[in-house]
């Protein structure tokens, strides 16, 4: 009875687990690869995943689909984009950040645009609470 009990439990595991990343890949539209970031290690490290499409017609835009955020268990993280139009360089995709080791996923649905010229780029930014320790990686979309 104990095994069974057991197998159960693995099983509802593997099963959350398994429920917890489809959202990302379930949302990638076809011949666009989700873009993955990484920062810091161990107990600082963070996650990130972007899912976006290309807007047909315009030559420097895209339509962010969903972010997905996973802190360390002593950060807090953020996604943002080089936002030519900001005063520091870059506006936050989420409305909130994910901290503390939790996970949080956003469907903004918003356009990114910016010039010819102007590479669009995602920041996986996050930072000890307390401290001037900051994790980054930057990728291109």
């Amino acid at each position: 009875m104990r095994v069974s009990a057991l197998s159960a439990a693995a099983a509802l595991v593997v099963a959350t687990l398994a429920g917890g990343a489809a959202p990302a890949a379930a949302d990638t539209p076809a011949g666009v690869p989700p873009v993955e970031l990484e920062a810091g290690k161990g107990l600082h490290h963070n996650r990130g995943t972007v899912v976006y499409e290309r807007v047909d017609g315009e030559v420097n835009a895209v339509r962010i689909i969903s972010v997905h955020i996973t802190s360390g268990e002593r950060d807090c993280a953020w996604v943002s984009w080089n936002d030519p139009d900001n005063w520091n360089g870059w506006s936050n995709l989420t409305t909130e950040p994910s901290c503390n080791g939790g996970g949080m996923g956003e469907y903004p649905g918003i356009i990114i645009k910016a010039p010819v010229g102007h590479p669009l780029k995602v920041r996986l930014y996050a930072d000890h609470l307390g401290s001037d320790v900051v994790h980054k990686d930057i990728q291109k979309l």
